[in-house]
Protein backbone atom coordinates (compact mmCIF):
# COMPACT_ATOMS: atom_id res chain seq x y z
CA UNK A 1 0.00 0.00 0.00
CA UNK A 2 1.53 3.25 -0.85
CA UNK A 3 2.41 5.67 2.00
CA UNK A 4 0.06 8.59 1.20
CA UNK A 5 -2.96 6.16 0.53
CA UNK A 6 -2.34 4.44 4.00
CA UNK A 7 -1.95 7.91 5.94
CA UNK A 8 -5.24 9.23 3.93
CA UNK A 9 -6.69 5.70 5.52
CA UNK A 10 -5.62 6.35 8.79
CA UNK A 11 -6.71 9.85 8.76
CA UNK A 12 -10.20 8.84 8.29
CA UNK A 13 -10.52 6.55 10.68
CA UNK A 14 -8.80 8.87 13.35
CA UNK A 15 -9.17 12.48 11.99
CA UNK A 16 -5.65 14.11 10.91
CA UNK A 17 -4.79 15.62 14.04
CA UNK A 18 -4.07 12.00 14.95
CA UNK A 19 -1.62 10.38 12.51
CA UNK A 20 1.73 11.64 12.31
CA UNK A 21 4.42 10.79 9.16
CA UNK A 22 6.61 14.53 9.19
CA UNK A 23 10.17 13.21 9.72
CA UNK A 24 10.26 15.98 12.40
CA UNK A 25 7.25 14.21 14.71
CA UNK A 26 8.77 10.64 13.73
CA UNK A 27 11.75 11.45 16.15
CA UNK A 28 10.61 11.12 19.33
CA UNK A 29 9.17 7.45 18.61
CA UNK A 30 12.40 6.06 17.47
CA UNK A 31 13.86 4.90 20.68
CA UNK A 32 12.24 4.27 23.98
CA UNK A 33 13.85 5.65 27.47
CA UNK A 34 17.27 4.11 27.69
CA UNK A 35 17.89 2.19 24.30
CA UNK A 36 20.62 2.60 21.78
CA UNK A 37 18.90 0.81 19.21
CA UNK A 38 16.83 3.15 16.81
CA UNK A 39 14.30 2.68 14.53
CA UNK A 40 11.77 4.91 13.08
CA UNK A 41 7.93 3.84 12.21
CA UNK A 42 6.76 4.61 8.87
CA UNK A 43 3.49 6.40 10.75
CA UNK A 44 2.60 6.88 14.15
CA UNK A 45 -1.34 7.02 14.74
CA UNK A 46 -2.83 7.80 18.24
CA UNK A 47 -6.47 6.33 18.49
CA UNK A 48 -8.79 7.39 20.88
CA UNK A 49 -11.00 4.17 21.48
CA UNK A 50 -11.15 0.16 20.84
CA UNK A 51 -13.01 0.59 17.81
CA UNK A 52 -10.36 2.67 16.42
CA UNK A 53 -8.06 0.24 17.15
CA UNK A 54 -9.20 -2.30 15.54
CA UNK A 55 -10.25 -0.65 12.82
CA UNK A 56 -6.28 0.46 12.15
CA UNK A 57 -4.82 -3.16 12.75
CA UNK A 58 -7.88 -4.53 10.41
CA UNK A 59 -6.11 -1.96 7.94
CA UNK A 60 -2.33 -3.21 8.73
CA UNK A 61 -3.82 -6.65 8.39
CA UNK A 62 -5.70 -6.39 5.10
CA UNK A 63 -2.43 -5.12 4.00
CA UNK A 64 0.17 -6.90 5.09
CA UNK A 65 1.65 -4.11 7.17
CA UNK A 66 3.60 -4.70 10.69
CA UNK A 67 1.85 -2.84 13.47
CA UNK A 68 3.56 -1.57 16.76
CA UNK A 69 1.82 -0.91 19.91
CA UNK A 70 3.33 2.16 22.18
CA UNK A 71 2.77 3.37 25.49
CA UNK A 72 4.66 6.00 27.25
CA UNK A 73 7.94 5.17 25.67
CA UNK A 74 9.39 4.38 29.19
CA UNK A 75 10.32 0.90 27.90
CA UNK A 76 14.14 -0.11 28.51
CA UNK A 77 14.46 -3.03 26.16
CA UNK A 78 13.65 -1.80 22.81
CA UNK A 79 9.82 -3.13 23.01
CA UNK A 80 8.44 -0.19 21.45
CA UNK A 81 10.96 0.30 18.63
CA UNK A 82 9.77 -0.15 14.89
CA UNK A 83 12.67 -2.14 13.22
CA UNK A 84 10.43 -3.43 10.61
CA UNK A 85 8.67 0.15 9.66
CA UNK A 86 5.24 0.01 9.61
CA UNK A 87 2.40 1.53 11.60
CA UNK A 88 2.84 2.11 15.34
CA UNK A 89 -0.50 2.84 17.49
CA UNK A 90 -0.03 4.83 20.52
CA UNK A 91 -1.86 4.63 22.83
CA UNK A 92 -1.49 7.75 25.00
CA UNK A 93 -4.98 8.91 24.54
CA UNK A 94 -6.80 6.05 25.52
CA UNK A 95 -6.16 7.28 29.22
CA UNK A 96 -9.25 7.24 30.70
CA UNK A 97 -10.50 5.80 34.38
CA UNK A 98 -13.95 3.85 33.03
CA UNK A 99 -15.27 2.61 36.65
CA UNK A 100 -13.83 2.74 39.86
CA UNK A 101 -15.71 -0.27 42.06
CA UNK A 102 -14.54 0.76 45.20
CA UNK A 103 -16.78 -1.87 47.02
CA UNK A 104 -15.30 -5.12 44.95
CA UNK A 105 -12.12 -3.28 44.54
CA UNK A 106 -11.95 -3.10 41.24
CA UNK A 107 -11.39 -0.78 38.02
CA UNK A 108 -11.67 -0.77 34.62
CA UNK A 109 -9.33 1.74 32.92
CA UNK A 110 -7.91 2.08 29.37
CA UNK A 111 -4.54 1.25 28.15
CA UNK A 112 -3.29 4.63 28.04
CA UNK A 113 -3.49 5.55 31.58
CA UNK A 114 -0.69 6.59 33.24
CA UNK A 115 -0.20 4.36 36.20
CA UNK A 116 0.07 6.99 39.27
CA UNK A 117 -3.17 8.41 38.15
CA UNK A 118 -5.29 5.09 38.57
CA UNK A 119 -3.53 5.02 42.91
CA UNK A 120 -3.89 8.69 43.07
CA UNK A 121 -7.67 8.18 42.37
CA UNK A 122 -8.00 5.23 44.34
CA UNK A 123 -6.62 6.74 47.03
CA UNK A 124 -10.00 8.91 48.03
CA UNK A 125 -11.11 5.36 48.77
CA UNK A 126 -8.63 3.81 50.90
CA UNK A 127 -7.25 1.92 48.25
CA UNK A 128 -4.17 1.81 45.82
CA UNK A 129 -2.78 -0.17 42.96
CA UNK A 130 -0.16 -2.18 44.14
CA UNK A 131 2.60 -2.65 40.88
CA UNK A 132 4.56 1.09 41.16
CA UNK A 133 7.28 0.75 38.79
CA UNK A 134 10.03 3.70 38.97
CA UNK A 135 8.72 5.49 36.24
CA UNK A 136 4.86 5.16 37.71
CA UNK A 137 4.51 9.05 36.52
CA UNK A 138 4.73 8.76 33.16
CA UNK A 139 4.51 4.91 32.43
CA UNK A 140 1.01 3.32 31.61
CA UNK A 141 -0.93 0.34 32.41
CA UNK A 142 -0.54 -0.99 29.41
CA UNK A 143 2.77 -0.77 28.55
CA UNK A 144 2.65 -2.55 32.65
CA UNK A 145 0.45 -5.26 31.19
CA UNK A 146 3.20 -5.88 27.97
CA UNK A 147 6.20 -6.56 30.76
CA UNK A 148 4.70 -7.54 33.22
CA UNK A 149 6.30 -4.75 35.41
CA UNK A 150 6.93 -4.74 39.55
CA UNK A 151 8.30 -2.19 41.54
CA UNK A 152 9.51 -1.47 45.16
CA UNK A 153 6.02 -2.89 46.88
CA UNK A 154 5.85 -5.84 44.60
CA UNK A 155 7.93 -7.85 46.90
CA UNK A 156 5.04 -7.91 48.93
CA UNK A 157 2.29 -7.49 47.20
CA UNK A 158 2.92 -8.85 43.46
CA UNK A 159 3.94 -7.70 40.09
CA UNK A 160 1.14 -7.13 37.67
CA UNK A 161 0.20 -10.11 36.24
CA UNK A 162 -1.18 -10.68 40.18
CA UNK A 163 -3.66 -7.39 39.88
CA UNK A 164 -5.00 -8.26 36.54
CA UNK A 165 -8.03 -9.96 36.22
CA UNK A 166 -9.03 -9.23 32.84
CA UNK A 167 -7.78 -7.64 29.50
CA UNK A 168 -10.10 -6.24 26.54
CA UNK A 169 -7.18 -7.24 23.21
CA UNK A 170 -7.27 -6.44 19.87
CA UNK A 171 -5.81 -9.41 18.03
CA UNK A 172 -3.36 -9.23 15.11
CA UNK A 173 -6.42 -9.91 12.52
CA UNK A 174 -8.44 -6.58 14.21
CA UNK A 175 -11.14 -8.99 16.17
CA UNK A 176 -11.68 -7.54 19.86
CA UNK A 177 -12.04 -9.95 22.31
CA UNK A 178 -12.08 -10.35 26.09
CA UNK A 179 -9.47 -12.21 28.28
CA UNK A 180 -9.98 -13.23 31.70
CA UNK A 181 -12.91 -12.36 34.31
CA UNK A 182 -13.61 -9.92 36.59
CA UNK A 183 -14.01 -12.64 39.09
CA UNK A 184 -10.82 -13.79 41.01
CA UNK A 185 -10.70 -17.05 38.91
CA UNK A 186 -12.58 -18.66 36.19
CA UNK A 187 -12.19 -21.89 34.33
CA UNK A 188 -10.24 -22.77 30.98
CA UNK A 189 -6.96 -21.70 30.35
CA UNK A 190 -5.49 -18.41 31.65
CA UNK A 191 -5.37 -16.65 28.46
CA UNK A 192 -5.02 -13.56 30.14
CA UNK A 193 -2.00 -14.64 31.93
CA UNK A 194 -0.23 -15.92 28.43
CA UNK A 195 -0.92 -12.10 26.97
CA UNK A 196 0.35 -10.48 30.53
CA UNK A 197 4.44 -9.99 29.70
CA UNK A 198 4.29 -11.00 26.29
CA UNK A 199 5.52 -7.51 24.69
CA UNK A 200 3.02 -6.86 22.55
CA UNK A 201 3.45 -9.41 20.18
CA UNK A 202 -0.15 -11.12 20.36
CA UNK A 203 -1.88 -8.18 20.33
CA UNK A 204 -2.79 -4.99 21.82
CA UNK A 205 -4.20 -4.25 24.77
CA UNK A 206 -7.15 -1.43 25.30
CA UNK A 207 -8.50 -1.91 28.17
CA UNK A 208 -7.60 -3.74 31.76
CA UNK A 209 -10.33 -4.60 34.32
CA UNK A 210 -7.20 -4.39 37.65
CA UNK A 211 -7.80 -5.29 41.34
CA UNK A 212 -7.13 -2.63 44.02
CA UNK A 213 -5.68 -3.35 47.11
CA UNK A 214 -6.51 -1.48 50.52
CA UNK A 215 -3.94 1.03 52.22
CA UNK A 216 -1.66 -0.26 54.76
CA UNK A 217 -2.90 1.36 58.38
CA UNK A 218 0.41 1.88 59.54
CA UNK A 219 3.67 2.37 58.03
CA UNK A 220 7.41 2.64 59.16
CA UNK A 221 10.32 3.62 56.49
CA UNK A 222 13.80 3.39 57.18
CA UNK A 223 17.01 4.31 55.57
CA UNK A 224 19.91 1.89 56.83
CA UNK A 225 23.65 3.42 55.68
CA UNK A 226 26.14 0.83 55.33
CA UNK A 227 30.05 1.38 54.72
CA UNK A 228 29.95 -1.74 52.30
CA UNK A 229 27.93 -2.93 49.60
CA UNK A 230 28.62 -6.15 50.46
CA UNK A 231 27.13 -5.67 54.19
CA UNK A 232 24.47 -3.91 52.99
CA UNK A 233 23.30 -7.05 50.41
CA UNK A 234 24.06 -9.80 53.38
CA UNK A 235 21.41 -7.54 55.52
CA UNK A 236 18.76 -7.91 52.21
CA UNK A 237 19.31 -11.76 53.09
CA UNK A 238 19.23 -11.61 56.78
CA UNK A 239 15.95 -9.85 56.94
CA UNK A 240 14.38 -12.31 54.78
CA UNK A 241 15.47 -15.25 56.61
CA UNK A 242 14.32 -13.88 59.76
CA UNK A 243 10.73 -13.72 59.00
CA UNK A 244 10.75 -10.21 58.10
CA UNK A 245 8.84 -9.20 55.24
CA UNK A 246 9.29 -5.53 54.21
CA UNK A 247 6.64 -4.27 51.58
CA UNK A 248 9.63 -2.78 50.02
CA UNK A 249 13.10 -3.27 50.32
CA UNK A 250 15.52 -1.23 48.12
CA UNK A 251 19.51 -0.55 47.86
CA UNK A 252 20.79 2.28 46.34
CA UNK A 253 25.40 2.59 46.02
CA UNK A 254 27.42 5.37 46.44
CA UNK A 255 27.34 6.41 42.97
CA UNK A 256 23.46 6.67 42.79
CA UNK A 257 23.70 8.49 46.39
CA UNK A 258 25.75 10.70 45.15
CA UNK A 259 23.85 11.65 41.97
CA UNK A 260 20.35 12.00 44.05
CA UNK A 261 21.98 14.14 46.75
CA UNK A 262 23.36 16.50 44.31
CA UNK A 263 20.34 16.55 42.43
CA UNK A 264 18.01 17.15 45.56
CA UNK A 265 19.70 17.65 48.93
CA UNK A 266 18.14 15.47 50.10
CA UNK A 267 20.47 14.81 52.91
CA UNK A 268 21.73 11.00 52.02
CA UNK A 269 25.25 10.01 53.54
CA UNK A 270 27.70 10.56 50.00
CA UNK A 271 30.32 8.83 52.38
CA UNK A 272 28.27 5.71 52.37
CA UNK A 273 29.07 2.45 50.21
CA UNK A 274 25.31 1.70 50.38
CA UNK A 275 22.01 2.28 51.83
CA UNK A 276 18.98 0.31 52.24
CA UNK A 277 15.00 1.55 51.90
CA UNK A 278 12.95 -0.29 54.04
CA UNK A 279 9.40 0.12 54.19
CA UNK A 280 7.06 -2.12 56.81
CA UNK A 281 3.50 -1.86 56.19
CA UNK A 282 0.85 -3.57 58.16
CA UNK A 283 -1.78 -2.96 61.77
CA UNK A 284 -0.68 -0.60 63.91
CA UNK A 285 -0.41 -3.13 66.49
CA UNK A 286 2.96 -4.87 66.04
CA UNK A 287 4.38 -3.05 63.53
CA UNK A 288 6.75 -1.05 65.96
CA UNK A 289 7.93 -4.36 67.34
CA UNK A 290 8.32 -5.61 64.05
CA UNK A 291 10.43 -2.45 63.25
CA UNK A 292 12.66 -3.25 66.08
CA UNK A 293 13.62 -6.21 65.03
CA UNK A 294 14.35 -4.98 61.33
CA UNK A 295 16.72 -2.60 62.95
CA UNK A 296 18.50 -4.88 64.80
CA UNK A 297 19.13 -7.33 61.92
CA UNK A 298 20.54 -4.11 59.81
CA UNK A 299 22.48 -3.36 62.78
CA UNK A 300 23.83 -6.66 63.64
CA UNK A 301 24.62 -7.00 59.76
CA UNK A 302 26.70 -3.82 59.83
CA UNK A 303 24.41 -1.12 59.08
CA UNK A 304 26.38 2.21 60.72
CA UNK A 305 22.87 3.66 61.35
CA UNK A 306 19.37 3.35 60.49
CA UNK A 307 17.34 6.66 59.74
CA UNK A 308 13.32 6.23 60.67
CA UNK A 309 11.23 8.30 58.20
CA UNK A 310 9.33 10.84 61.21
CA UNK A 311 6.05 11.68 59.07
CA UNK A 312 4.71 11.15 55.77
CA UNK A 313 6.41 13.77 54.34
CA UNK A 314 10.35 12.48 55.05
CA UNK A 315 8.97 9.30 53.61
CA UNK A 316 7.85 10.39 50.77
CA UNK A 317 11.34 12.24 50.53
CA UNK A 318 12.73 8.72 50.78
CA UNK A 319 10.28 7.32 47.53
CA UNK A 320 11.08 10.54 45.40
CA UNK A 321 14.91 9.69 45.89
CA UNK A 322 14.48 6.35 44.86
CA UNK A 323 12.41 6.65 41.68
CA UNK A 324 13.97 9.46 40.27
CA UNK A 325 17.33 7.92 41.09
CA UNK A 326 17.84 6.49 37.70
CA UNK A 327 17.48 10.01 36.17
CA UNK A 328 19.38 11.61 38.10
CA UNK A 329 22.53 9.79 36.73
CA UNK A 330 22.65 11.90 33.95
CA UNK A 331 24.44 14.14 35.88
CA UNK A 332 27.50 11.74 36.34
CA UNK A 333 27.74 10.94 32.25
CA UNK A 334 26.19 11.94 29.46
CA UNK A 335 24.66 8.50 28.13
CA UNK A 336 23.60 5.39 30.51
CA UNK A 337 21.93 2.08 30.21
CA UNK A 338 20.19 0.04 32.56
CA UNK A 339 20.48 -3.69 33.38
CA UNK A 340 17.81 -6.06 34.47
CA UNK A 341 18.81 -9.00 35.63
CA UNK A 342 17.67 -11.39 38.00
CA UNK A 343 19.76 -13.64 40.86
CA UNK A 344 18.61 -15.69 44.02
CA UNK A 345 18.85 -13.10 47.14
CA UNK A 346 21.97 -15.38 48.48
CA UNK A 347 23.63 -14.23 45.96
CA UNK A 348 23.66 -11.04 45.79
CA UNK A 349 27.23 -10.00 47.55
CA UNK A 350 28.83 -12.35 44.90
CA UNK A 351 27.45 -10.67 41.95
CA UNK A 352 27.29 -7.27 42.96
CA UNK A 353 31.62 -8.20 43.35
CA UNK A 354 31.57 -9.70 39.82
CA UNK A 355 29.94 -6.27 38.40
CA UNK A 356 32.35 -4.20 40.19
CA UNK A 357 35.10 -6.17 38.55
CA UNK A 358 33.38 -5.93 34.93
CA UNK A 359 33.65 -1.87 35.21
CA UNK A 360 37.02 -2.10 36.41
CA UNK A 361 38.05 -4.55 33.30
CA UNK A 362 35.98 -2.15 30.64
CA UNK A 363 36.97 0.79 32.04
CA UNK A 364 33.08 1.69 32.38
CA UNK A 365 31.44 3.06 35.80
CA UNK A 366 28.30 1.06 37.02
CA UNK A 367 26.18 2.45 39.51
CA UNK A 368 23.47 0.07 41.05
CA UNK A 369 19.90 0.94 42.27
CA UNK A 370 17.54 -1.79 42.55
CA UNK A 371 14.94 -4.06 44.17
CA UNK A 372 17.17 -5.83 46.68
CA UNK A 373 14.44 -7.63 47.96
CA UNK A 374 13.80 -9.73 44.66
CA UNK A 375 16.87 -10.09 43.73
CA UNK A 376 15.82 -7.60 40.90
CA UNK A 377 19.45 -6.36 39.99
CA UNK A 378 19.56 -2.50 37.76
CA UNK A 379 23.02 -1.79 37.34
CA UNK A 380 23.47 1.63 35.29
CA UNK A 381 26.17 1.68 33.05
CA UNK A 382 27.30 5.24 32.27
CA UNK A 383 29.26 5.93 28.97
CA UNK A 384 28.99 8.29 25.94
CA UNK A 385 27.66 7.12 23.35
CA UNK A 386 29.44 9.41 20.71
CA UNK A 387 32.43 7.50 21.69
CA UNK A 388 32.07 3.96 19.64
CA UNK A 389 34.83 2.50 21.89
CA UNK A 390 32.69 2.95 24.72
CA UNK A 391 29.77 1.65 23.06
CA UNK A 392 31.01 -1.38 21.92
CA UNK A 393 32.36 -2.10 25.63
CA UNK A 394 29.16 -1.26 26.90
CA UNK A 395 27.37 -4.51 24.90
CA UNK A 396 30.38 -6.57 26.18
CA UNK A 397 29.81 -5.40 29.88
CA UNK A 398 26.35 -5.85 29.84
CA UNK A 399 26.52 -9.29 28.43
CA UNK A 400 28.93 -10.28 31.27
CA UNK A 401 26.60 -9.28 33.22
CA UNK A 402 23.62 -10.90 32.27
CA UNK A 403 26.46 -14.13 31.91
CA UNK A 404 26.67 -14.06 35.48
CA UNK A 405 23.15 -13.79 36.60
CA UNK A 406 22.68 -16.95 34.46
CA UNK A 407 25.46 -18.35 36.33
CA UNK A 408 23.82 -18.28 39.45
CA UNK A 409 20.69 -19.67 38.15
CA UNK A 410 18.92 -16.35 37.77
CA UNK A 411 17.00 -14.72 34.56
CA UNK A 412 18.27 -12.29 32.12
CA UNK A 413 14.89 -10.01 32.86
CA UNK A 414 12.59 -9.17 35.69
CA UNK A 415 10.22 -6.49 34.40
CA UNK A 416 12.06 -4.48 31.47
CA UNK A 417 11.26 -7.27 29.23
CA UNK A 418 13.55 -8.69 26.25
CA UNK A 419 12.34 -6.61 23.31
CA UNK A 420 14.89 -5.92 20.83
CA UNK A 421 18.51 -6.04 23.46
CA UNK A 422 18.20 -9.43 24.55
CA UNK A 423 16.78 -11.85 21.84
CA UNK A 424 20.39 -13.63 21.41
CA UNK A 425 20.16 -14.33 25.43
CA UNK A 426 16.84 -16.32 25.02
CA UNK A 427 18.71 -18.98 23.65
CA UNK A 428 21.11 -18.98 26.04
CA UNK A 429 17.94 -19.55 29.50
CA UNK A 430 16.10 -22.04 26.99
CA UNK A 431 16.16 -24.59 25.05
CA UNK A 432 15.25 -24.82 21.37
CA UNK A 433 11.89 -26.45 21.99
CA UNK A 434 10.88 -24.14 24.94
CA UNK A 435 11.60 -21.78 22.35
CA UNK A 436 9.69 -23.40 19.78
CA UNK A 437 6.66 -23.83 21.90
CA UNK A 438 7.00 -20.37 22.69
CA UNK A 439 6.92 -19.20 18.92
CA UNK A 440 4.01 -21.91 17.98
CA UNK A 441 2.16 -19.83 20.62
CA UNK A 442 2.92 -16.84 19.15
CA UNK A 443 1.76 -17.91 16.06
CA UNK A 444 -1.59 -18.75 17.42
CA UNK A 445 -2.29 -15.21 17.99
CA UNK A 446 -0.43 -13.71 15.17
CA UNK A 447 0.55 -16.20 12.24
CA UNK A 448 1.98 -13.63 9.64
CA UNK A 449 4.32 -12.64 12.60
CA UNK A 450 3.22 -8.66 12.06
CA UNK A 451 2.14 -7.75 15.47
CA UNK A 452 5.51 -6.08 17.24
CA UNK A 453 7.90 -8.16 14.75
CA UNK A 454 11.53 -8.32 15.72
CA UNK A 455 10.83 -8.74 19.53
CA UNK A 456 11.20 -11.25 22.44
CA UNK A 457 12.03 -14.21 20.32
CA UNK A 458 15.10 -14.86 18.52
CA UNK A 459 14.36 -16.05 15.28
CA UNK A 460 16.51 -14.88 12.37
CA UNK A 461 13.62 -12.13 10.70
CA UNK A 462 13.48 -10.96 14.20
CA UNK A 463 17.57 -10.15 15.20
CA UNK A 464 18.29 -7.12 14.47
CA UNK A 465 22.50 -8.02 15.27
CA UNK A 466 23.94 -11.39 16.07
CA UNK A 467 25.82 -9.72 19.20
CA UNK A 468 24.97 -10.00 22.62
CA UNK A 469 22.60 -7.37 23.91
CA UNK A 470 23.56 -5.32 27.05
CA UNK A 471 20.88 -2.94 27.39
CA UNK A 472 17.64 -3.36 29.17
Amino acid sequence: MESDRLISSLQAICGPQAVLSNPAELLAYDCDAFTLEKAQPLVVVLPDSTDEVAQIVSLCHEEGIPIVPRGAGTGLSGGALAPEGGVMIALTRMNRIVELDARNRRALVEAGLVNLRLTQAAHAHGLCYAPDPSSQMACTIGGNVAENAGGPHTLKYGVTTNHVLALEVVLPDGEIVWLGSRTDDSPGYDLRGLLIGSEGTMGIVTRAVVRLVPLAPAVRTMLAVFETVEAASEAVSALIAAGVLPAALEMMDRLIIEAVEESFHYGFPTDAAAVLIVELDGLEVGLDRETDKAIALLQAHGAREVRRAKDEAERARLWAARKKAVGCVGRLAPSKVTQDGVIPRSQLPAVLKAIAHISERYGLRIANVFHAGDGNLHPVVLFDERDPDQVERVWKAGAEILETCLAVGGSITGEHGVGVEKLAFMERMFSPSDLATMAELRRAFDPEGRCNPGKLLPTSKSCLDTRPRSQA
